[in-house]
């Protein structure tokens, strides 16, 4: 009888070791499902961010005042403008067909 009763005991210690551990493992793993998901809720809000700041630069206005600033590109006018007249190349050339 004593046999079975050591059997049993060790039994139950197993099983109570298997207990914590697994407790563990699950608090564990629940903290680390906690960080992913405050993780994706950062990286979520750091997205619609950069997309807010990408439709801010492409507006019509940022781009003409990057055009004027950085390209020291101005806005045409009649006084500005050359016109240039195309001429064939055989024309150009004198040979005549």
């Amino acid at each position: 009888m004593s046999r079975i009763n050591l059997l049993l005991l060790v039994a139950v210690l197993v099983s109570g070791m298997v207990l914590i551990r697994s407790a563990y493992d699950s608090r564990r793993l629940f903290t680390e499902v906690d960080r992913a998901r405050a993780e994706a809720q950062r990286l979520e809000s750091d997205h619609q961010r950069l997309l807010a700041e990408r439709h801010a630069q492409a507006t019509n206005l940022r781009v003409e005042q990057v055009a004027r600033e950085r390209l020291h590109m101005r806005v045409i006018n009649p006084a500005v403008t050359q016109g240039v007249d195309l001429v064939r190349p055989q024309a150009a050339s004198g040979v005549a067909r």
